[in-house]
């Protein structure tokens, strides 16, 4: 379906005032356009997963540096809307910044009932008013992400048991969707609240099917291919649950900070590490890295909620005795907001993971008006939330949003 109108947004939500004076004058053009689809729910039946790396060609623009994922079908309907003369799609220009926060005790537990007057918004490094403020319990949108490569053959059974602890604590509305990879990255269910179509999802992913899916694991494409395929478009909470032993082999990530980003001499039209962290910031997705691995010494809650506003990767970090692999799920966390966790420290998943599913459903969203003409540059505009009245307490959100330089 190609939609005739689109809004854009740093990230793809706004307040609900932004988008009541739109809804009078296209829902008759959505209606018309959206007759025959069916809901989410509705369309999450299949038991054949997707392959959703099939076809896909990187292609980075020379100019602004952005990556896109292209699927031939896109190319294909792409190349038809030119030929057609067919009019281009309406785009709705908003300014709202949306940031999602999850705020923790000194416990780790979710902290409910803030108001807006408790929280403070900085934009690289000014204070903002918050013109939005949400603290309801919304149904959220929750896609497990889960490794399947041969590497995680001794923990895939605990794997998949943690998966179903989240999926038993989600709320009764929530949505889950379920993705595995190894080199390749498969769509076992599209978002849907039906619970045992989840659990069914699950239960379908066997390692051992995934011996001759050679390449490697590919984590960080899986992650960034899950943002792209599931969550534009929807509205309310958006986080990701992965889980993984962090060993990726498709990047080449090492502890030198330049081999997160489009290296000289090498192909530019390839996915760095830069742009899954860019694309989580567009679409405001949280996420909650579940290492199957031990967690590091040094890489305590403490540690991590004191190095928010810099990068963990640097050759330094080599004297800290943190694996490069979990150093990495650690930056993520650190980009896109969310947490880490470390499978086997918590004395059982279910409270685990029933955590997760709280801080999920305990997040709060703020929104402001970037300063003047920040919000139109392009490029990426740090953020700080701060809670001045709540000792203790820890703030969790992405470190930036981004504005893309291409619509």
């Amino acid at each position: 379906m190609r939609l005739l109108f689109r809004i854009w947004l740093p990230v793809d939500r706004a307040p609900r005032f932004v988008f009541s004076a739109l809804v009078a004058l296209l829902v008759p053009v959505v209606v018309a356009s959206v007759a025959g689809a069916l809901p989410a729910q509705a369309q999450s039946s299949h038991t054949k997963p997707r392959q959703l790396d099939r076809g896909i060609v990187w292609r980075r623009d020379p100019a602004t540096g952005e990556l896109r994922a292209i699927s031939p079908a896109a190319e294909s309907n792409a190349a038809g809307s030119a030929t057609s003369g067919a009019p281009a799609p309406l785009h709705v220009v908003t300014q709202v910044v949306p940031v999602t926060c999850i705020v923790s005790a000194a416990d780790g537990s979710a902290v409910p009932g803030l108001r807006r007057e408790d929280f403070r918004v900085y934009e690289d490094g000014v204070a903002q008013p918050i013109a939005y403020f949400d603290a309801s319990t919304a149904p959220a949108s929750v896609a497990l992400v889960i490794d399947a490569s041969p590497s995680v053959l001794r923990d895939s059974e605990e794997m998949k048991q943690a998966a179903n602890a989240l999926i038993d604590a989600l709320a009764p509305l929530d949505q889950a969707a379920v993705v595995d990879f190894s080199a390749h990255t498969y769509l076992q269910l599209p978002f849907s609240d039906v619970r045992e179509q989840a659990r069914r999802a699950i239960a379908r992913i066997d390692v051992r099917e995934l011996f001759e899916d050679t390449g490697g694991s590919n984590i960080y494409e899986a992650v960034y291919l899950a943002a792209r395929e599931l969550f534009p478009g929807r509205t309310g909470r958006k986080a990701i649950l992965l889980l993984t032993d962090g060993q990726d082999s498709g990047l080449g990530l090492t502890l030198d900070p330049a081999s997160m980003a489009p290296r000289p001499g090498a192909a530019l039209d390839r996915l760095t590490f830069d742009d899954v962290a860019r694309k989580l910031a567009a679409e405001d997705i949280q996420i909650f890295a579940v290492s199957t691995e031990n967690r590091p010494r040094v890489m305590t809650p403490e540690w991590l909620a004191t190095h928010t506003a810099a990068t963990l990767v640097s050759p330094n970090a080599r004297t800290l005795e943190i694996p490069p692999y979990t150093l990495f799920l650690a930056e993520l966390v650190r980009r896109a907001g969310g947490q880490v966790y470390f499978l086997r420290e918590s004395e059982t998943m279910t409270d685990a993971f029933r955590k997760i599913a709280e801080k999920i459903r305990a997040e709060y969203s703020l929104g402001f008006y970037p300063a003047a003409g920040a919000g139109a540059a392009p490029g990426w505009h740090s953020l700080r939330v701060e809670i001045p009245g709540a000792a203790g307490a820890q703030v969790s959100h992405r470190a930036a949003y981004y504005v893309p330089a291409t619509p």
